[in-house]
């Protein structure tokens, strides 16, 4: 029994040493593993940043664009050498690009505060290929900075914005954009007729929301970029010169656009009115001595500033009984002395300058001068800066075939008039022997040649101009964030001078007999992308 009792407790003894041993052995309590948590709160793909309480989202798209007779992202032959036609024009041109974004957004007591980026890493394929010109798409001087090398390729910068308690403080669309800028159905970036700051512009706004929809909003725009097109001294030889654009006399940036909305969001779309006002101010009166356009001299004095200003009203019909998801938008747009509002693209603004392979003469040609105004200075000239007046209307039916299936109908018709005085000054009061400083630019017309309806040696010049543009895109998405695109797209310029004149055009082209006439052009543009 002894024997028995003395087993049990040596047994129990060794148990405890043995636990006490095991319990020495344990390691130290790891520290929990903080996983990414997802974040509800502001719509799919958000995840909470580890260790904050901040929101973040990275997503963007791959896309691929091809445009056949036309220039980068769509936009038509109606300038430089493409408008021209001539031996130094690509037949196509392709572009890669891969947007990257970053949203953030974190909830305070003043509400949400929100940042957010894009950026873009882009390659074209024009840069070498025009290794002769002296334009690139765009009818601008080549910029090496935005052009494509073997290898190389470019960053661009879209939105850059903080968003706090209602103000937008950065790079964003201006308070005086619609939300589908210059797309309300195509894919083109170069749709014609309003306004477009679909990759922002740097701008201060304010945004008030006053419940069932109803919004207002009210901003500071930076013009110097993106809101500027041309202000014309007419004394400077070749303003609004033979090649449709002139010398550029706009002074310096001295006042930001004061932009704004009024904006009603319901179940069955949208309606919006827009006001902007904008500063235009010229340079110097005339030129120093020796007569180039860099030798503007400050004893001449400078016109006096003038403001311009432009509206707009849009709107978006949802629900349509033609099927799901189908939707009209359309906007029209009136400026005067803010032509960017009018004549927009994703970039500057064109001016048009447009060759036919037939013509009276040596071939045909169109010219369109986009301005914001035109001043001549001296005592029969316009008395300061004369705005030029223009109108546009834009739209787009957009249509859902199937789940896979859609396309859109788009087209826009705009306008831009030289009025009153300034018109006396370039055609010259309209007589046909002194044509005043844009007529100038046209030698009188060939000896002994004349039009049908036109005395040899007569012209009519005027510098005003239409254009007009009609197109389809069909789209194509066989699985969900993949999309395959074709978009044909017909540009037409409508231009008022008529008649026949010898000059001298951009090189190539030559000295020779021109006839004015109206152009047309078409291109189609097809498009892969995946977003993500």
């Amino acid at each position: 029994m002894i024997t028995a009792r003395t087993l049990i407790l040596s047994s129990a003894a060794g148990l405890i040493a043995m636990s006490g041993a095991q319990a020495a052995d344990l390691p130290v309590k790891a520290k929990a593993v903080e996983y990414v948590r997802i974040c509800s709160l502001y719509g799919a793909g958000f995840f909470f940043i580890p260790g904050t309480d901040t929101c973040i989202k990275i997503g963007g798209y791959l896309r691929v664009d091809t445009t056949f007779n036309g220039g980068a992202h769509g936009a038509p032959a109606w300038n430089g050498d493409l408008g021209q036609q001539n031996r130094f024009a690509d037949y196509f041109l392709s572009r890669s690009r891969m947007a990257l974004t970053v949203d953030t957004r974190t909830a305070t007591e003043y509400g949400v505060v929100r940042t957010f980026g894009q950026g873009d890493f882009q390659f074209n394929n024009f840069g070498n290929s025009n290794i002769g010109s002296t334009t690139n798409f765009t009818g601008a001087p080549l910029n090496s900075a935005l052009l494509s090398t073997a290898g190389g390729g470019y960053v661009a910068v879209e939105y850059l914005f903080i968003q706090f308690a209602g103000f937008t403080f950065g790079k964003s669309s201006s308070a005086y954009s619609t939300p589908w800028n210059g797309f309300p159905g195509n894919i083109n970036s170069s749709l014609l007729g309003g306004n477009n700051t679909d990759t922002g512009v740097n701008n201060i706004q304010y945004t008030a929301q006053f419940g069932n929809g109803v919004s207002a909003s009210i901003g500071l725009d930076d013009p110097s970029v993106w809101n500027r097109t041309a202000v014309y001294n007419l004394s400077i030889p070749s303003a609004i010169g033979a090649n449709g654009t002139g010398s550029n006399s706009y002074a310096g940036t001295h006042s930001p656009d004061i932009v704004g909305n009024i904006r009603v969001d319901q179940a069955w779309g949208l309606f919006q009115l827009s006001a902007a006002a904008h500063e235009v101010s010229g340079s110097y009166n005339t030129l120093a001595a020796g007569g180039a356009a860099t030798n503007l001299s400050e004893i001449s004095g400078h016109p006096e500033t003038k403001w311009g200003g432009s509206v707009m009203a849009a709107l978006n019909i949802k629900n349509l009984p033609t099927g799901a998801g189908d939707d009209i938008k359309f906007d029209v747009s009136y400026a005067k002395g803010t032509t960017k509002n009018v004549i927009a693209t994703s970039g500057t603004s064109p001016s048009f300058a447009m060759f036919g392979g037939s013509g009276f003469g040596y071939q045909s040609v169109g010219f369109g001068a986009t301005t914001d105004g035109v001043y001549m200075p001296g005592a029969a000239g316009t008395g300061g800066i004369v705005l030029t007046t223009a109108w546009g209307i834009r739209g787009a039916f957009n249509h859902n075939w199937d789940p896979y299936w859609s396309s859109s109908l788009f087209g826009s018709y705009s306008q831009v008039r030289y009025d009153g005085g300034a018109n006396d000054n370039l055609l010259g009061a309209g007589t046909t022997t002194a044509k005043g400083a844009y007529c100038a630019a046209f030698a009188a017309s060939h000896p002994g040649q004349a039009l049908a309806g036109n005395a040899a040696g007569n012209y009519t010049c005027n510098p005003d101009f239409n254009v007009s543009q009609l197109g389809v895109v069909t789209r194509w998405t066989p699985v969900k964030n993949l999309t395959f695109s074709g978009e044909v797209q017909w540009f037409h310029l409508d231009q008022k001078m008529s008649g026949s004149s010898v000059f001298t055009a951009s090189s190539p082209k030559p000295a020779a007999l021109y006839e004015f006439k109206d152009q047309n052009t078409v291109l189609l543009q097809v498009r892969a992308q995946r977003n993500f």
